[in-house]
């Protein structure tokens, strides 16, 4: 692959950070952790700090193939485990600190309402990035601007079937997203460290967004469970050093093998390192 080109203006900003890790690693692949208690291993699903545990044995077992982990915060809040989903940030941060942590909350909301879930992602979870819902506008995203070296991951073309009933509508001759993709790139990104959401399932849709949007980071969902396809996904998202993408998978990791018990590591690792390596197949 060819060298990354990082980002100058901080030495420990999102992007650069994450750069880093693309190198380092050799891998475009973003574990996110979704933790189901219905399918964590029986051994842990009676235990106070099972969650913690299962995600950190998931870390341990994937670090060195990942670029980044994304923690999705409604599988933690609705079991009232944001204590463990405090630990877990701290874990990454004290054992993979070169490794990312993309708090994925999908905030959207005004004024000083927004600046508290900046907050929450930035000082409580010490996140190097969160994602964010752009459709209440400029000034719902501005807060989290104030940490100007935290990535700021905005919504696009997302992976869900009903995305199309709102990211395909016509604004002046362009769909939805595209013009999303457009404000993102040219006038919210005074920061330099803004990322765009676009799904796997849409990958004639993220080429034209990588060809909006340059260089700038896209946070793919949508391989594994969802069915997008590896392939095509790299081929239409990579940027021309073969980087440029953080492919989400979620479920088709932690969850490898549902009756995998005390092996489930070892489990999300294989599927890990086989995507890992089918992603960089089609870098080049």
């Amino acid at each position: 692959m060819l060298p990354v080109q990082l980002n100058r203006k901080s030495a420990v900003n999102f992007i650069n950070k994450l750069s880093a890790a693309w190198l380092a690693n050799d891998s475009l692949l973003c574990v996110g952790l979704d933790p189901d208690l219905s399918k964590l291993p029986p051994h842990l699903r009676g235990e106070p700090d099972g969650i913690f545990t299962f995600c950190a044995e998931i870390i341990d077992a994937t670090a060195d193939l990942a670029c980044c982990f994304k923690p999705q915060i409604a599988y933690f809040a609705a079991l009232g485990a944001e204590r463990q989903l405090e630990d877990i940030c701290r874990y990454l941060r004290a054992h993979y600190p070169h490794l990312p942590i993309i708090l994925d909350a999908k905030r959207g909301d005004i004024g000083a309402t927004a600046r508290q879930y900046a907050c929450e992602a930035f000082d409580r979870y010490g996140a190097d990035a969160v994602t964010v819902n752009p459709y209440m506008g400029a000034d719902s995203v501005a807060p989290y601007m104030d940490w100007p070296e935290r990535g700021v991951i905005v919504l696009c073309r997302t992976s869900n079937p009903g995305g199309s009933d709102l990211q395909l509508l016509n604004v002046d001759g362009t769909p939805l997203y595209q013009y999303v993709a457009r404000l993102v790139a040219e006038k919210w990104n005074d920061n330099g460290q803004c990322a765009l959401v676009v799904g796997a399932t849409f990958p004639e849709e993220l080429a034209q967004v990588r060809a909006i949007v340059g260089d700038m980071p896209l946070l793919v969902p949508g391989i594994g469970a969802q069915g997008g396809d590896i392939v095509a996904t790299v081929r239409a998202g990579r940027t021309v050093n073969g980087a440029g993408m953080m492919i989400n998978s979620s479920r088709a990791i932690l969850y490898a093998t549902p009756a995998a018990g005390e092996n489930f590591a070892a489990a999300a690792r294989r599927v890990a390192l086989e995507t890992r390596d089918t992603i960089n197949l089609n870098r080049a």
